[in-house]
């Protein structure tokens, strides 16, 4: 036994050592993705996506000016979006003072302070039924060096900042990667109301040791005045600005569409008989 105690700590220590150290302050990087960095895709662009026909409906109905309206204008980005907008992060930790196990990851995103906790001691997910909110539900496991994050009870959001929509049945899987100072974040989103697969999306970050966060206040206004309960939108197949985004880039329609069949190399042909007019 003099032996075997130092053994299981020498092995709890060698469990660990896997596990990487996430905290600091990270930038993000644009040459990837670079509309959800910035204003926003265009309208009808759902090109690589795979949505169905009722998250097209909704896309196809949105309108711009609904973020004219003062409940709207303070919304933050949901937890499967907001690392893909303007998004430096905070990351930080607590810690056990016993053990010295993390017990959660704290993960602030620079755009209106959005503030996780992904919980680490191995708590169940709530019911269903429980409260939904921006930043979900989220616990937290390590595989190897990857730290992955599962989110549950997430409001209805969106996938892009151009209508498509999101549900509150999806289910968001992270993985958070380190390599040395750079930081990559692999998310997967299963929606089974608006997706026919699984959106799986990457995202990086650079450690920025000179980088703050800065304060962010938000205070609806009335931009817009608006009869009472009038709601920007378009009905359906009245939306005049769909067919501009395949147009601007010499596009087939059907391609900016989307569906689960653009995400794939294989698509590359049909684009290409379509832009030939080998297929109506």
């Amino acid at each position: 036994m003099r032996v075997a105690a130092p053994l299981l700590a020498l092995g709890a220590a060698f469990g660990a050592h896997a596990q990487k150290d996430l905290t600091g302050h990270w930038s993000q990087r644009f040459h990837e993705d670079l509309p959800e960095r910035g204003a926003g895709p265009e309208i009808g662009d759902y090109t690589g996506l795979p949505i169905n026909d009722a998250a097209r409906l909704r896309a196809d109905s949105w309108h711009a000016a609904k973020w004219t309206m003062p409940e709207r204008q303070c919304e933050p980005h949901p937890a499967d979006y907001g690392p893909r907008g303007p998004a430096a992060l905070r990351i930080g930790s607590t810690v056990d003072p016993i053990s010295q196990d993390v017990v959660s990851w704290d993960i602030t995103v620079m755009w209106m302070l959005p503030h996780r906790k992904v919980y680490m001691d191995g708590r169940p997910h709530p019911s269903p039924n429980a409260q939904h909110s921006w930043q979900g539900f989220s616990t937290g496991a390590w595989e190897g060096d990857m730290l992955k994050v599962t989110t549950t009870h997430l409001k209805e959001g969106w996938l892009r900042r151009n209508g498509l929509p999101r549900s509150d049945k999806a289910t968001l899987v992270e993985y958070f990667i380190r390599n040395e100072n750079y930081l990559t974040l692999v998310t997967v989103v299963m929606d089974p109301v608006y997706l026919t697969e699984p959106l799986v999306r990457t995202s990086d970050w650079v450690l920025d040791t000179g980088l703050q966060l800065s304060p962010f206040s938000c205070i609806p206004a009335i931009e817009i005045e608006r009869p009472r309960g009038a709601v920007p939108h378009h009905l359906p197949g009245t939306n005049p600005f769909l067919e501009e985004y395949p147009q601007r880039h010499g596009l087939p329609v059907e391609s900016a569409r989307g569906g689960a069949q653009t995400m794939y190399p294989d698509y590359a042909l049909r684009l290409k008989r379509l832009v030939e007019g080998e297929v109506p």
